[in-house]
């Protein structure tokens, strides 16, 4: 009988995440990706564990698998990117550019994303409905 996969221990990661201005979680229909440094990302599939993880330990999440696929791809390619461990740039920010994370966290949610732990951005719980262009 198979044994049930153990879920891997993300809590050294979410600290350094934690230590980090701008550190944060992103999860979206590719699986998540934890950004905890200036260039230092980890990724993976297992979105609901570290989630659950990174909401309790207060890290910021950006959840966007229930906005619409186009949506997405729009503040993907056309926004700024977040400020992880740097300085952000000064506004107006663009494509390629770095902005502060509560500022492309507002700009998820306004889209439907689900938000958690970003000072100035209200939660925003989603439905668990998939959006057109899923």
């Amino acid at each position: 009988m198979l044994k049930p996969a153990c879920s891997t221990d993300y809590s050294a990661d979410i600290e350094c995440a934690l230590a980090t201005e701008g550190g944060h979680l992103s999860v979206g229909r590719g699986g998540f990706t934890l950004h905890y440094s200036n260039g230092a990302m980890l990724s993976g599939y297992d979105c609901e564990a570290i989630k659950a993880d990174c909401i309790a330990a207060g890290l910021p999440v950006i959840d966007s698998r229930y906005v619409a696929f186009d949506v997405v791809v729009q503040l993907t390619l056309g926004g700024p990117l977040v400020a992880v461990g740097r300085e952000p740039e000064p506004a107006p920010w663009h494509g390629l550019s770095y902005a502060p994370l509560h500022v492309v966290a507002a700009r998820y949610g306004a889209a439907g994303a689900e938000i958690w732990n970003i000072p100035g951005v209200e939660p925003m719980p989603i439905s668990r409905e998939p959006s057109i262009g899923s």
